[in-house]
């Protein structure tokens, strides 16, 4: 079975970075119906933390942090590639990026279930979408 691919939108806002913000923040997106595709968090200096996220309905997301006040940076593009699990398996996927030229930003990855993988992965100059899904295939 091929690796599946696919364009996804996500945002980012920071929060403050003290213990049970985060808990905080996602039981209003809980209450609020929101289903997140993927989520990473992390300091960023000063006092703060930046999350980005990816949901199912980015337009719920999206509403959601508006009422709780929250400042959303701009709609970005990332990849998210899922497959059958084996070795090397986000290696080959690196591999075609940096023949095409594309540097990223941050990947993210781990086992998407038994046997399987999931990997989203940023990349550093937004210019780059096009060349990036030419890579992936798709």
């Amino acid at each position: 079975m091929a690796d599946s691919v696919s364009k996804i939108e996500y945002y980012s806002l920071v929060i403050p970075h003290q213990c049970g913000e985060g808990a905080k923040l996602l039981a209003a997106f809980k209450e609020a119906g929101v289903n997140f595709v993927g989520m990473w968090a992390y300091p960023i200096g000063e006092g703060k933390a930046k999350i980005d996220f990816s949901a199912e309905d980015n337009a719920l997301a999206k509403k959601v942090a508006r009422k709780l006040k929250l400042e959303l940076g701009p709609k970005q593009t990332a990849f998210y590639v899922y497959g059958k699990d084996r070795k090397g398996a986000v290696a080959d996927v690196m591999a075609k990026l940096a023949a095409a030229g594309v540097n990223v930003h941050a990947l993210q990855a781990g086992c998407a279930g038994p046997g399987r993988f999931g990997a989203f992965i940023q990349l550093e100059n937004p210019a780059d979408v096009k060349k990036a899904a030419k890579a992936l295939g798709i």
